[in-house]
């Protein structure tokens, strides 16, 4: 499926021509979403990679799933597209970090601090995993600008994902697309051969 040219980095596994596509909506203060991350980390990408079975197969597009009634939400969303900008490379191991300290961010933990202090502790988190050279360009993508409601220089970004998930009816994380249609089957509770048995019976080339 389709992606604009600054959100090519959500893209995390396998070449842009595979024939297949997985979209994994995921949402950084989810736990069932860090359990995804997981698999996708440790089951498919090795399944998709170089040397992998379906190499050259399949593709993962990771679709950020804003759940606003959470409310550091879209923080942790804009902080996670402050590094697609500004340290590509460096995006799914930044989302690997979200999800493993996802309960500093949960609605009781972050209920006392600002938005301010959250973007700042997010901006912490990158550090060792984004170039220190680019750690100032994350943080100040993350800036208000000057106008009283005008976001920041991701709030675009951040739209393009929201309007994403409206316009395919995706409201659950994680929702799962195995080429464009909604997979309900898969769960992030599946094991590696869950997995697999699902790749064996859809993957055609």
């Amino acid at each position: 499926m389709a992606l604009q040219p600054t959100l090519r980095p959500l893209l995390v596994s396998g070449v842009a021509q595979a024939p297949h596509t997985l979209d994994i909506f995921l949402d950084y203060v989810c736990p069932f979403s860090a359990k995804m991350a997981l698999s996708i980390e440790n089951v498919l990408m090795p399944l998709f990679g170089p040397g992998g079975l379906y190499e050259g197969k399949v593709k993962i597009i990771v679709r950020p799933q804003v759940q606003p009634w959470h409310a550091s939400s879209t923080l942790v969303h804009e902080a996670a597209l402050a590094v697609v900008r500004a340290a590509p490379q460096q995006y799914w191991h930044y989302s690997l970090k979200l999800f493993e300290h996802q309960k500093q961010f949960f609605d009781i933990p972050s209920a006392t601090k600002t938005p301010l202090q959250i973007r700042e502790e997010l901006v912490e988190l990158a550090k060792g995993i984004v170039p220190a050279n680019s750690i100032g360009e994350v943080k100040g993508l993350l800036e208000l600008k000057s106008t009283p409601n005008g976001g920041t220089s991701v709030t675009d970004d951040l739209k393009y994902t929201v309007k994403f998930s409206r316009q395919n009816g995706i409201h659950v994380s994680p929702t799962v697309l195995w080429d464009g249609i909604v997979a309900n089957e898969i769960s992030s509770g599946w094991s590696e051969q869950q997995w697999k048995d699902f790749l064996a019976a859809k993957v055609v080339v």
